[in-house]
């Protein structure tokens, strides 16, 4: 340690667990910083933030001002996507320590010809580090009239210029400057932040009933999908099915002849994890149904689920990937209750670990190497974190633009080491988030803890998984309440899809679970459906994309209301130029009426500030003058999505 280091740099602000993992933003995001910063004495301390990207030969600067009690702000932009670092450092400032003593003294009168001996020193390091001539001059200048004692009112003057004290303060002297580490963030694109996924099984796309869907089927429905405003298409794997303990309809053990079994069962003689399904079509029908897509402002979203299905090749090429009993047989997955008879682990603790780390990444990047880059993993919470990191890490290196959204709906701590191991985004326990405590308790917790810094929330309404206690035989108006929160609490957000527009929700009891369920059989919908649901979901859609407000999970504050019914919340994007507040009837079968307050604190309002807020579902506007405004909801339209589109002082 430096013995004259004199500073103390503590409590930096944003950073995770010391800089053990990085934080992430959006390209065009802005970082605010702050720290503790002080030392002994009285002296002036100077700080800043140094910022470079990964592939820039010279990074950029920003100094921090003080605020109250010792701490330090400031704000830098990143704009490219990939890695930044920054660190603070802070010094103590001889130069400005000087000249705010001398000038005291001078408006005090006292004589200062002593004191003006020691700018000697000071000035001649300005003159060495200036960039321009004019400075120089002025400098040297500045130390000729301080040496001469017959120029000595003339010196009182002139170092209460401000040109001296910015020189001072932009060519400060760091000696004995105190550093932190390094601290790093992960800039992605956009997508990473804002995206409406909508899933189904292209096996069940097809227009007839009793045949099996295919790729081209998809490609029918690209339409219907942009139509609705989804961004993100994602499908179940697409792999050859395991033939070995294949599943039959509604779980059963025993397969039919006919049965299609699971998806995530992935592995049969016709192939593994770099094959596709053969009644889905061929590689070039997918790779043409990616592009015709993307046509449509569509990414299509591939599931990574790194098991096997007991015929799996990988079984008789890499058995000592796979843990095997004494007896030659292999223990099937299993998630208590939940028993997968279809589907064994491989063995992360195998002595070939490094062989199949590797294997496994190939698939990754083979997929990326056909266009896909959006990847919702399966149970990833099942496999090694440093794992995920490091496969993660890899393929971006190559294809950076690729985002991976974590599939765990396991413990708190668990769904949060998998966002920091490097998850773009991640699924959250929202789908059982139904009461109103229960919703502002969670996404206060998203959003005003640490987890802001790294875990960006995907609201899922339903998965093909999940058919929650609150959705089963639910009226329509249930259907609108679920996708209004998901969509605006959250800026990602998914939905199962054509279960949810067709409201089947009969549920296989005692459990979460699904009658008839996709996972196991081939259904047939119909998919040329409109309905109040379609129309909704789609109009909220095209809401979230011309607000940026809703482009953001982060911004959001709720309001007062005195009903356990009713729910507000204002949100904000990052120049609070877009303000929304959004108003449910949690109640699907009762209108609900209550008195809200905005929360005028957040928005920079003052309460019974005018404000007029336009709905943007109906086309009606209101005008607030109180402090308190009455809020009344239908379950026939159970939610208000307002634009603040003025105010005035």
């Amino acid at each position: 340690m430096v013995k004259q280091e004199r500073l103390i740099i503590e409590n930096v602000k944003p950073q995770l667990q010391s800089g053990q993992f990085y934080i992430k933003r959006i390209v065009n995001d802005v970082v605010n910083i702050t720290a503790d910063i002080f030392g002994d004495g009285h002296d002036i301390i100077q700080a800043e933030v140094q910022v470079k990207h990964q592939k820039a030969k010279k990074g950029f600067n920003v100094r921090l001002s003080h605020d109250m009690n010792d701490v330090y702000r400031g704000v830098f932009q990143v704009t490219e996507q990939g890695f930044y670092t920054y660190k603070l450092v802070a010094w103590v400032d001889h130069g400005l320590n000087w000249l705010q003593g001398i000038v005291k003294k001078i408006d005090a009168g006292n004589n200062v010809k002593s004191e003006l001996t020691e700018a000697e020193a000071l000035l001649s390091y300005v003159i060495k580090h200036a960039e321009h001539q004019d400075a120089k001059s002025y400098l040297d200048h500045l130390k000729n009239v301080f040496r001469d004692e017959t120029r000595y009112d003339e010196s009182c003057v002139l170092v209460k210029e401000k040109r001296l004290h910015h020189l001072f303060s932009n060519i400060p002297n760091r000696r004995f400057a105190k550093e932190t580490q390094e601290f790093k963030i992960y800039v992605d694109r956009t997508k990473a932040r804002f995206s409406t996924w909508y899933e189904f099984f292209p096996r069940s796309a097809s227009e007839h009933k009793n045949t099996h869907g295919t790729f081209k089927d998809c490609e029918r429905l690209l339409g219907r999908i942009q139509a609705m405003g989804f961004d993100t298409l994602y499908f179940p794997p697409i792999h050859p099915i395991g033939e070995v303990n294949r599943k039959g309809k509604n779980n059963t053990t025993n397969a039919l002849p006919g049965d299609s079994g699971v998806p995530w069962a992935i592995g049969s003689r016709l192939g593994g994890h770099k094959s596709i399904h053969p009644e889905l079509g061929s590689l070039d029908d997918f790779k043409s149904l990616i592009h015709k897509a993307n046509a449509h402002g569509i990414e299509i979203a591939m599931d990574i689920a790194l098991q096997a299905a007991p015929d799996h090749p990988y079984l008789k090429e890499h058995p000592e990937w796979f843990k095997f009993r004494p007896d030659g047989t292999i223990q099937y997955a299993e998630n208590p209750p939940k028993k997968y008879q279809d589907i064994v682990n491989f063995n992360f603790e195998c002595d070939a670990a490094d062989e199949l780390w590797e294997e496994l990444l190939s698939i990754g990047l083979y997929w990326a190497e056909q266009g896909i880059r959006i990847f919702r993993v399966d149970n990833p919470h099942t496999k090694p974190y440093r794992f995920w990191a490091w496969f993660i890490d890899e393929i971006k290196k190559k294809y950076p633009d690729t985002i991976f959204l974590s599939e765990a709906f396991s413990r708190p701590k668990v769904m949060q080491q998998l966002a920091k191991q490097g998850f773009n985004q991640s699924y959250t326990y929202f789908t059982w988030r139904v009461e109103k405590h229960e919703l502002i308790e969670y996404v206060n917790e998203l959003t005003k803890s640490d987890m802001k810094e790294y875990y960006r929330p995907n609201f899922w309404v339903n998965t093909p998984d999940i058919n929650p206690y609150h959705m089963h035989n639910a009226p329509m108006p249930m259907y609108l309440i679920r996708y209004a929160l998901a969509a605006t609490l959250s800026s990602n957000t998914g939905v199962y899809g054509p279960v949810y527009e067709q409201m089947v929700s009969e549920p296989k009891l005692p459990k979460e679970e699904y009658m008839d369920s996709e996972k196991y059989e081939v259904r047939h919908w119909d998919w040329t459906l409109e309905n109040k649901i379609t129309h909704v979901m789609a109009r909220i859609n095209a809401i979230r994309k011309q607000n940026p407000a809703l482009q953001q999970t982060n911004g959001i504050e709720f309001c007062g209301i005195e009903n356990d019914k009713l729910i507000g919340y204002a949100k904000w994007n990052q120049d609070k130029d877009n303000l929304i507040l959004v108003v449910v009837n949690l109640d699907p079968f009762y209108t609900q009426r209550g008195m809200l307050r905005l929360p005028y604190e957040a928005l920079n309002l003052f309460a019974g500030q005018h404000v007029t807020v336009h709905e943007l579902i109906t086309g009606d506007s209101y005008n607030w003058y109180n402090e308190w405004n009455y809020v009344e909801l239908n379950p026939a339209l159970p939610f208000h999505i307002f634009k603040i589109e003025h105010y005035n002082g």
